[in-house]
């Protein structure tokens, strides 16, 4: 269009990603399977982290992995594209024992890095990410466990704490001691309270966004936690909270609102939203599905 140009940072979003993630020039093209690695357009060199993304298996011309990013790599290839979740579960327990805090073979970077070579290198989050998921249901307390490095890996990642609270739900509605099973779920509620302190709603993000509540998904576990203990009084608050959350933003399952609406009916409550505006915030009149 007339009068619109692209600016030399927009054409860089263009090249090829393999022009990012080249290791090294060489004059003879990249046959894969046959060029040595170290000249593979497609190996991403740790600089000084792992890169944490999935690379297609048939790209890396990797024949046996030697280090813990290439067993997390061959681990994705089985868990996504060959549904091999046995495999995967091996390959990603070979990784973190390569890339461990526990015997040294990773660190954590607190502080930006100077140089682009750390020793040991960071430790990967994706890959103990990948394997609680797998090992919940067989394994709750390992998972947990995985979970609890990535918060060490990272405290401020988005998920991890709500991933915890799921895996505890899950332990305390299988347990047959009603203790443990309560003491379980005021786990789930601790770890659901720590998720929802990640994203505070502020009077500043308020006024920007017309946000009363944010994670939806979270106000509704919390609620359903609540309704299961008999606590009426948390679940009234929670679902108030889960209905001001998916005002402007829906909700991945949109009958989840109207089961809302009627449990506060029945509990003798009446939904704490106001009536939406004609005039909503710009960016949540965006945010409509």
């Amino acid at each position: 269009m007339r009068g619109h140009h692209l600016s030399p940072q927009v054409v860089l979003l263009f090249l090829p990603a393999a022009v990012v993630f080249a290791q090294g020039s060489t004059s003879a093209p990249y046959v894969p399977g046959v060029t040595y690695q170290a000249t593979n357009p497609n190996y991403p060199q740790r600089n000084p982290f792992y890169f944490e993304g999935r690379v297609d298996w048939n790209l890396l011309n990797i024949t046996t992995p030697s280090n813990a990013w290439e067993f997390a790599q061959r681990g994705i290839h089985k868990q996504d594209d060959l549904q091999d979740t046995a495999g995967a579960i091996q390959d990603y327990e070979q990784a973190i024992s390569m890339n461990s805090l526990a015997n040294g073979t990773c660190q954590l970077v607190t502080t930006a890095p100077t140089t682009g070579t750390l020793n040991p290198p960071p430790c990967m989050f994706t890959v103990r990410l990948r394997l609680a998921e797998l090992i919940q249901q067989s394994s709750a307390e390992n998972a947990i466990a995985l979970y609890q490095e990535v918060l060490t890996i990272d405290p401020l990642h988005l998920g991890v704490h709500a991933a915890i609270a799921q895996v505890y739900t899950n332990m305390a509605a299988t347990e047959t001691v009603a203790a443990n099973a309560t003491a379980d779920y005021n786990q789930a509620i601790t770890e659901y309270q720590a998720e929802l302190a990640l994203s505070p709603v502020t009077p500043a993000t308020t006024a920007l966004t017309g946000d009363e509540a944010n994670n939806a998904h979270v106000h509704w576990a919390l609620a359903e936690i609540y309704r299961t203990m008999g606590n009426s009084l948390q679940e009234t608050s929670e679902l108030n909270l889960y209905l001001k959350a998916t005002q402007w933003h829906s909700d991945t399952y949109p009958w989840h609102i109207t089961l809302a609406k009627a449990r506060l009916a029945a509990l003798g409550g009446v939904p704490a939203v106001k009536p939406k505006h004609p005039a909503k915030p710009a960016n949540a009149a965006s945010d409509k599905r």
